[in-house]
């Protein structure tokens, strides 16, 4: 799986958010973003329902790698890898999730915004990390500090990312991907507009390509 996301990942590096409580709008959306050329989707366990969302998608959909996002607990984790779940990312770094993803071979994407966060994940044998909240946690700036001083190390920015400046973000060498609530705004979601969000994402691809 971590060879599959990863080359996905490359050719597409962004991951849109889905937090939906209706299954079979999830599964709209969700392919909707496919449509536009995005195939790793985060399901965010932000609401009563949006497991269920994300089961729908993996069982309804093709050629999409899903995981769950907002995971805070080892038993959530346990839950959603249970359900599918291919990949699991967290707001925050958690050793006991980390630790158990580590031991099932699950992809895991722990937030984390300090110099000490991202030493205590590598110590911990990731080299992948979340960096949340983006733009409050000094967004490319601190990216390239931190980059001087991690050299392995490769995160995912999320929170305040957009289409006005994911190039700059993607830029930088040690950014694997990111991710990003803009590519389902809710006023397209309520009003069923898949078409639009089908349009962010190809947006969101075409910026991606010209920087990569």
């Amino acid at each position: 799986m971590h060879e599959t996301l990863s080359r996905m990942l490359a050719s597409a590096p962004v991951v849109p958010l889905i937090g939906e409580n209706d299954p079979e709008r999830a599964v709209k959306i969700a392919n909707a973003l496919g449509e536009g050329g995005l195939s790793v989707i985060e399901v965010v366990l932000r609401s009563p329902d949006a497991q269920k969302g994300m089961e729908a998608i993996l069982g309804e959909t093709e050629d999409l790698i899903v995981g769950a996002g907002t995971v805070l607990t080892l038993d959530q984790a346990k839950s959603v890898v249970a359900s599918g779940a291919q990949f699991i990312v967290c707001p925050g770094l958690v050793d006991e999730i980390a630790e158990y993803c580590l031991g099932e071979g699950v992809p895991v994407y722990p937030g984390t915004m300090t110099a000490g966060e991202v030493q205590r994940a590598y110590a911990l044998g990731l080299r992948e990390v979340k960096f949340f909240p983006a733009s409050l946690a000094g967004g490319v700036p601190m990216l390239k500090a931190l980059s001087s001083v991690f050299g392995e190390m490769r995160f995912m920015p999320t929170g305040g990312v957009s289409a006005s400046n994911l190039a700059d973000y993607l830029a930088l060498p040690s950014v694997l991907a990111c991710g990003g609530s803009w590519l389902t705004p809710a006023d397209a979601v309520k009003a069923g507009d898949y078409a639009k969000i089908t349009a962010l994402a190809q947006e969101a691809v075409g910026i991606a390509s010209k920087v990569r």
